[in-house]
């Protein structure tokens, strides 16, 4: 049995009794505890691994993925799942009664290693609930970093979870160990911060991500200007996660926030994690996740933000802030202007032709190529990659126009509505939990 020190259950408002006897029970309770965070990806980075052992390119490395799709290529565990925060949508908040365990340094070390060497895994992501204080904890999750670089010569990839309110100087040194730092912003409004998780404070949340940004910078112009001393600092950037479905805010201020976050702290991702109930729960919260299928909604919507132009104010409308969730939000932004479309294949311009349902940006690419060579027919848009029946309706091709009938038709947005089917009496149908009916509709 692993006993915490007095000063820990001090913090935690513990006994001092860890659930967890061994090193792999503490892995279960610490590897599940971290299933809530979905921002694990590993891209952007480009460490060698030369005079190391590991690396985040190149092949050999297992990649597997959870049944509801979470990546598990990574270790991803908490250093501790106590905490000295009472958030009330966290499982690990110092009320839950949860099961704890908490790793020594050496212990993450480890199973990293350890994991590495089997091939179970690329590189390490981990997080941690807070003990002591925001410092004392930042500290324990730098010591993991550095040891597994500078002792082991670790060179795979390593995903810190940065701790709000933790001092400059830590965080800039976890950043020249780690290939990404992120701080959650956890709930999408300062509004639902103060409801669900008052201990956390918007503002110092961004100056956590405003301190990455700011020394991710300095090493970048270090870099350019020739500076061989600059070294690396977070070379995959930052990102951070927000949990969707805990309170009724809209999709229309989940991506202002999140356009806000892209723009002024420069993130490399925003990540959307469904709300998942939790035992003894607060009852502000409500009893059922959202649908997943509104997490993949708004990963949508932030792909169309971040590399088709869109604006987030374009997605959603002041009567329906919510995403459609029975169509991609191309689509609907696309149907409800019908008025610029048809759009012409062979003379549209490069920002247009990103709008055109169907069309990705791969699939424009080959459009500029094509067309410089000859006029596009309907018979070469499949070829290129454009998923025809849905791009048809809004592009006029040298051999067809589609015309403005097939536009204004009524039949239009319904003929890109999923089929329907009968519901079953017991049917745990997401339609249930957001009170929609439209599955129940007669299509026409």
């Amino acid at each position: 049995m692993v006993a915490i020190s007095a000063t820990d259950s001090q913090a935690t408002g513990k006994t001092g009794i860890v659930t967890a006897k061994d090193l792999s029970g503490k892995l279960a309770i610490l590897a599940d505890a971290a299933k809530y965070d979905a921002s694990c990806a590993s891209s952007g980075s480009r460490r060698e691994s030369r005079g190391g052992l590991g690396s985040t390119e190149g092949m050999g490395i297992c990649h597997s993925y959870t049944p509801d799709g979470r990546c598990v290529s990574l270790l991803k565990i908490l250093l501790t799942n106590y905490c000295v925060f009472d958030c009330q949508y966290c499982v690990n908040r110092i009320s839950s009664d949860t099961p704890r365990a908490r790793f020594s340094v050496n212990e993450v070390v480890r199973l990293t290693m350890d994991f590495y060497r089997r091939n179970y895994i690329e590189g390490l992501f981990l997080s941690s609930g807070i003990i002591q204080s925001s410092d004392y904890t930042m500290e324990q999750m730098l010591d993991v970093a550095r040891t597994l670089r500078e002792r082991e010569s670790f060179r795979g990839y390593i995903h810190l979870k940065t701790i709000p309110g933790a001092s400059d100087d830590l965080i800039h040194q976890a950043g020249t160990y780690a290939d990404r730092l992120s701080v959650n912003i956890e709930l999408p409004t300062e509004a639902d911060l103060k409801r669900l998780a008052p201990e956390k404070k918007r503002p110092e949340l961004e100056q956590s991500m405003n301190q990455i940004k700011v020394k991710r910078d300095e090493h970048v112009r270090d870099q350019k200007a020739g500076f061989k001393h600059a070294g690396k600092f977070v070379p995959a950037g930052q990102s951070t996660q927000m949990i969707v479905g805990a309170t009724d805010t809209s999709d229309r201020q989940i991506l202002d926030t999140s356009s806000h976050l892209y723009q002024t702290h420069a993130m490399r991702r925003v990540y959307y994690s469904a709300f998942s109930p939790i035992p003894h729960a607060d009852s502000r919260l409500p009893g059922k996740s959202p649908p997943l299928v509104r997490e993949h909604r708004l990963y949508q919507a932030d792909w169309l933000i971040r590399f088709y132009g869109f604006d987030a104010a374009e997605l959603t409308t002041a009567e329906s802030a919510n995403l459609d969730l029975q169509m991609d939000p191309k689509l609907a932004w696309a149907l409800r202007h019908r008025d610029r479309f048809p759009v012409d294949v062979n003379l549209a311009e490069r920002e247009m032709l990103l709008r055109v349902p169907g069309i990705g940006s791969r699939g424009v690419k080959r459009i500029l190529q094509t067309r410089r060579h000859h006029q596009i027919r309907d018979e070469d848009l499949a070829a290129m990659g454009i998923v025809y029946k849905k791009a048809r309706p809004f592009l006029i091709t040298a051999d067809r126009n589609a015309g403005p009938l097939s536009l204004d038709s009524p039949s239009l947005q319904r003929q890109f509505r999923p089929p329907q089917r009968q519901l079953h009496l017991f049917d745990d149908d997401p339609s249930a939990d957001d009170g929609t009916s439209s599955r129940l509709e007669v299509l026409p």
